[in-house]
């Protein structure tokens, strides 16, 4: 029942294409009545939630779909190419995407380990991954119907506002992707803090080294636990990060040049190669092809 009185307060707030502000900072309704084919996209730290419809994301490789059945949780900056394929006038995709506050997020997830006694550091193994699905479970439904039932009378999202969403931030942190959400969040959380350092200098020659001391690991641990967290290694994906803010840019109606010079190519011939060795196409036809509404990426 709860689902179901989520699809009607999206399906009342956004009748047309586009995206609907919800007065809770960085919660937003969306609606997509056409096909899209995946195209370069940034996922920022953010719980994508569908009410209708499906949306497919693809990560190195690897395709994730996700609908009203699981929600996508990014908990890192992710390069990755995003797609609507199925979406129709009949058959709108139809949701709401929720960022992830750094602040609050790593407040919750500290408090969760200092619930269970001291604070411990994470034990090896392997790292979950940055990109997650995880199933809609009671928790997280019933937290977010509550933060949306605020988000139609300004007084209740102005006094209540705040208080859901970290309600529904906890959810997260306790359903199927709290263990990603937890790693990118709480205490060992360094391959999160090199993703930002490097997100923060793309128009920098940013080297494994610089993010490695930056997090006080070796270049050897570092490309490990990289790997496991993003499924790429750290120079596949800065150059991923690079190719795909310029493809943005490009599609934005940038310069080609002018886009390859704010990601850090210092060569607009280099930038080219790359550029089809990835997308296939040069980015002069990718641009004449490709179609990205603005904020739906």
């Amino acid at each position: 029942m709860s689902k179901k009185q989520i699809k009607q307060i999206i399906e009342d707030r956004v009748r047309e294409a586009g995206i609907v502000e919800t007065g809770v900072k960085g919660v937003k309704f969306f609606r997509v009545s056409e096909s899209l084919r995946c195209a370069p996209a940034v996922y920022e730290p953010t719980v994508i939630a569908i009410v209708n419809g499906e949306k497919e994301a693809l990560l190195d490789g690897t395709k994730y779909v996700y609908d009203s059945s699981h929600y996508m949780c990014c908990t890192i900056s992710m390069p990755v190419e995003a797609g609507t394929p199925n979406a129709s006038p009949d058959n709108p995709l139809l949701g709401v995407q929720i960022s992830l506050d750094t602040r609050v997020m790593t407040e919750l997830a500290i408090e969760m380990e200092n619930a269970t006694g001291a604070i411990r550091k994470p034990k090896g193994g392997d790292l979950p991954q940055g990109l997650a699905l995880a199933r809609w479970d009671d928790t997280f439904t019933d937290a977010l119907l509550r933060l949306l039932q605020v988000c139609g009378n300004p007084a209740d999202t102005a006094i209540l506002g705040a208080g859901r969403l970290r309600e529904l931030y906890y959810a997260v942190l306790k359903g199927e992707a709290g263990e990603s959400a937890r790693r990118a969040f709480g205490v060992g959380n360094e391959i999160a803090r090199a993703i930002e350092y490097m997100s923060s200098r793309l128009h920098e020659a940013v080297t494994i080294d610089d993010m490695a001391a930056q997090v006080g690991m070796s270049r050897a641990v570092l490309h490990r636990k990289f790997k496991q967290a993003t499924t790429m290694s750290p120079i596949q994906f800065v150059k991923s990060m690079r190719l795909n803010q310029a493809a943005m840019k490009i599609a934005g109606g940038m310069n080609v040049n002018e886009a390859a010079m704010d990601v850090g190519y210092g060569s607009s011939s280099q930038f080219s190669r790359e550029f089809k060795r990835l997308y296939g196409q040069s980015p002069r036809q990718w641009s004449q092809s490709i179609q990205i509404p603005a904020g739906l990426a």
